[in-house]
């Protein structure tokens, strides 16, 4: 019941996800925040169980800082902690599976904003953008048809709305909450939210 979407633009990533945590036919939280800080200039939206998606985002983003002390402060790409991430659901599905699916993007110098999807099973591939779990069904069309090369952050914050009041509108379940990232040159920061994720 997860959503994730990812949209690459002339200069950085927009990512974007719900807010809810719920089982079942029980919603337990809100204000959820399922896009997880990997460095200054990356971050990884992750949609499955509340158990895999916290585990699994702490376990990359710490491996990776943990990575950068070992090694005199060299950062890896975007591409490499992509990879890095693949590795480790690969890796998992021998001994116990990470449920997750994961849109990771990150901003870097040569390639500027550049966006992964990932799914549990460990295939990756670089997309312009993505979604994840039911959104899909609903929003790829709209990304196909809206999205071109020569976007700025405001028209890639404009599509990725536009996906959200779809849902709003389609969707048999109510995701009433959601969160949109921006990375860039500047940085990741939070653009907006729709419960305070740091009011538990």
């Amino acid at each position: 019941m997860d959503t994730v979407f990812g949209v690459s633009y002339n200069g950085g990533v927009v990512l974007a996800t719900d807010q809810v945590n719920a089982r079942s036919i029980l919603m337990y939280q809100q204000n959820l925040d399922k896009i997880a800080e990997l460095s200054s200039h990356s971050a990884m939206g992750v949609s499955g169980p509340n158990c895999d998606l916290v585990n699994f985002s702490e376990y990359v983003s710490k491996n990776l800082q943990l990575y950068e002390l070992s090694n005199d402060g060299t950062k890896l790409s975007t591409r490499a902690q992509a990879n890095f991430c693949r590795g480790e659901l690969a890796k998992a599905l021998r001994k116990g599976p990470f449920q997750v699916n994961v849109i990771l993007g990150g901003y870097d110098d040569k390639t500027q904003g550049s966006l992964y999807v990932m799914d549990y099973m460990g295939s990756l591939v670089e997309a312009k953008y993505g979604a994840q779990g039911y959104a899909s069904n609903f929003c790829l069309s709209i990304m196909d048809r809206d999205w071109d090369g020569g976007m700025d952050e405001g028209r890639a914050v404009e599509l990725v709305e536009k996906c959200i009041q779809e849902l709003k509108t389609r969707f048999l379940i109510n995701q009433s909450n959601f969160i949109i990232k921006v990375i860039d040159k500047e940085g990741l920061r939070t653009l907006k939210f729709g419960a305070d994720p740091t009011d538990n």
